[in-house]
């Protein structure tokens, strides 16, 4: 069960400002949560493989497919620096 000197602690850890009534509404409403986690512990999960999602969820994507450019020329001139056949871009690392 959770007390309001937990709320309190919480808050404080959490830097909140909290009012009276604020204090006293979340102290019931933590309370009902961790009872609640509390039934749901019960549960017997030894075979539920574990999950992310409670449905399945699939990205659609195209193939990455490695394809050349064909104009290459065209595609480095319009950088604004280049060095060969590569972009030439600001050093990042020492």
């Amino acid at each position: 069960m959770i007390d309001l000197e937990t709320v309190k602690k919480v808050a404080n850890l959490a830097r909140l400002e909290l009012t009276a009534d604020e204090e006293t509404k979340f102290t019931t409403q933590l309370g009902d949560i961790l009872n609640y986690v509390e039934q749901l512990s019960e549960l017997n999960t030894d075979d539920v493989e574990p999950t992310t999602r409670a449905i399945d969820v699939s990205n659609v994507t195209r193939k990455d497919i490695l394809q050349p450019y064909e104009d290459k020329e065209a595609l480095l001139n319009q950088a604004p620096a280049q060095e060969g056949d590569f972009f030439r871009v600001p050093q990042i690392m020492g």
